[in-house]
C-alpha cells in the first residue's frame, strides 16, 4: 500500500535523481595529486578539440601505472554511474530494446530480480550477484560502507592518499606539475592549431614518467604498503562496476529469461502442452521436468509441508492420527493383529482364509523376515504388531519425503 502523506507535494516534481552523492564522495579523494589528476581526466574528456582517437590514446598513454593515476579511475567511476542515471547503459537494440531505457525503468526491472530469482532458484538475488547493489551499488555508497572490520573502499584510499601526499615526496611535486602542464597544453590548443600531436605526445610521456618515478619512490616502507592498498581499492572499485556493466547492459533479455522459464513451468500444468514441450525440448533438464511432472505433482500435499526438519516427526504423528493410526495397538488382540497384516501390502495373504489366526501371525512373521523359532504367539503377534506400526510410520514418512522433494527447487 502506498504512504498517501506528502504525496500531494510529490505530483508536480520529479524526483531528479543523480549520482551527486557519489560525485561528493570522489571529491573527498581529491588531495594531492588526485585532485591535479581528476582534473586532467575531466579535461581530456571535455576537451572539443581533440578527436575521440586522440583522447583515447592520449589516455592510454597516461594511464602506465593505473593504482598511481587514480583521478583516471575516479572519473570512470562517475561517468558509470550517469550512464546508470541516464539510462544510456542499457544498450539500445532494434529489436529488444528499441527505445532507450530510463532509470526509473532500471529500477523496475532490478526490484522484478529480486523477485524472480528467489520463485526459480530458491536462494536470495544475493546469492547469484543479483542483490541491488550488485545493479547499483555505486550509487547506493557502497564503497562508504562496509560489512565486516575493514575500512571501507573510499575511507581506506584516502588513508593512503593522504599518508603519501603528507610524506611531501619530490616526485609527488614532480608529477602535479607534469599534470599541469599536460592540462594547461590541451587546454590551449584551439581548432585551428596544427601539427601539435608531437608536443601532446611529448607531455604525455612526461606524465607516464612523474607516475613510475613516483611509484618507484613508493617501493619501500611505510610508503609500500599504502601503494599495495591503493591497488588492492582501485581493484575493488573495477571489480564493482565491472558487475554493475555487466548486469545491467543485459537486464532485458535476463529478466525475458527467468520469467519464461517461469512461463513455461505454467504451461505444464495443461497436460496436451506438457506433452508437448516434453517431446520438442531439446534440454535434458527441461525433458524430464516434463515427463516427471505428473508424478511429482500427485507426491505434492500440503499436509505434509514442514517448516523446518524439527517438525517432520510431529507431522508424522499427526497424519497418523487423521488416518486414524495406530489402528491396533493391544498385541494380545491376535484377531486384531492377524486383520491388520491382511491389509499390510509387504504381505501376500492368498489362502489365509484357509489359516488359523496364529498361522496368520506366523506366516506374516516369515514374510517379514521376522524370527519365529522358539518363540510363543504372544511373542510373535507383539513383534509383528510393532513392525506393522512402524512401517506405517515409514510410509508417512516416506510420503512426506516425497512431497519436499516435489516442492525443492533443484
Amino acid at each position: 500500500m502506498t504512504v498517501n502523506k506528502g504525496l500531494l507535494s510529490l505530483v508536480n516534481n520529479t524526483p531528479n535523481f543523480s549520482n551527486q552523492a557519489l560525485e561528493n564522495a570522489v571529491d573527498t579523494l581529491k588531495v594531492g595529486w588526485v585532485i591535479k589528476s581528476s582534473q586532467l581526466d575531466t579535461d581530456i574528456q571535455n576537451n572539443t578539440v581533440l578527436t575521440s582517437s586522440q583522447k583515447n590514446d592520449l589516455k592510454d598513454d597516461i594511464n602506465n601505472l593505473t593504482h598511481v593515476n587514480i583521478g583516471r579511475t575516479l572519473g570512470d567511476l562517475i561517468r558509470h554511474s550517469a550512464t546508470i542515471i541516464d539510462g544510456s547503459i542499457v544498450p539500445v537494440d532494434p529489436a529488444d530494446n528499441p527505445v532507450a531505457t530510463s532509470f526509473l525503468e532500471i529500477l523496475q526491472n532490478v526490484q522484478t530480480i529480486q523477485g524472480l530469482i528467489p520463485e526459480l532458484y530458491g536462494v536470495p538475488a544475493s546469492d547469484k550477484s543479483r542483490a541491488v547493489n550488485d545493479h547499483l551499488g555505486t550509487l547506493n555508497n557502497i564503497f562508504l560502507t562496509t560489512e565486516d572490520s575493514t575500512a571501507p573502499v573510499f575511507t581506506s584510499m584516502l588513508e593512503s592518499i593522504n599518508f603519501i601526499v603528507t610524506a611531501d615526496l619530490a616526485t609527488e611535486t614532480a608529477l602535479e606539475t607534469a599534470y599541469d602542464n599536460l592540462k594547461n597544453f590541451i587546454n590551449s590548443v584551439v581548432a585551428d592549431s596544427t601539427d601539435f600531436q608531437t608536443t601532446l605526445d611529448n607531455f604525455a610521456t612526461a606524465v607516464a614518467t612523474a607516475h613510475t618515478n613516483l611509484n618507484n619512490a613508493l617501493a619501500a616502507e611505510p610508503l609500500l604498503t599504502h601503494k599495495n592498498n591503493l591497488i588492492a581499492q582501485r581493484e575493488k572499485i573495477n571489480v564493482q562496476v565491472a558487475l554493475e556493466n555487466s548486469n545491467l547492459v543485459g537486464i532485458d533479455s535476463y529478466i525475458t529469461s527467468l520469467s519464461d522459464n517461469i512461463s513455461f513451468t505454467s504451461l505444464a500444468e495443461d497436460e496436451a502442452l506438457r506433452g508437448l514441450m516434453s517431446k520438442v525440448a531439446q534440454n535434458k533438464n527441461w525433458q524430464t521436468y516434463f515427463e516427471n511432472y505428473n508424478n511429482e505433482k500427485e507426491n505434492l500435499n500440503p499436509i505434509y509441508t514442514t517448516d523446518t526438519d524439527s517438525d517432520k516427526s510431529a507431522v508424522i504423528d499427526q497424519v497418523l492420527a487423521d488416518s486414524g493410526l495406530p489402528d491396533v495397538s493391544d498385541p494380545t488382540d491376535l484377531a486384531a493383529v492377524a486383520a491388520k497384516a491382511q491389509r499390510d501390502n509387504r504381505i501376500d495373504t492368498a489362502n489365509y482364509d484357509r489359516y488359523t489366526v496364529e498361522q496368520q501371525i506366523t506366516d506374516a512373521c516369515k514374510q517379514l523376515t521376522i524370527t519365529t523359532a522358539n518363540r510363543t504367539i504372544s511373542s510373535l503377534s507383539n513383534t509383528l504388531l510393532n513392525n506393522m506400526n512402524q512401517h506405517d510410520r515409514d510410509e508417512i514418512a516416506r510420503q512426506l519425503d516425497s512431497n519436499e522433494s516435489a516442492n525443492t527447487l533443484s
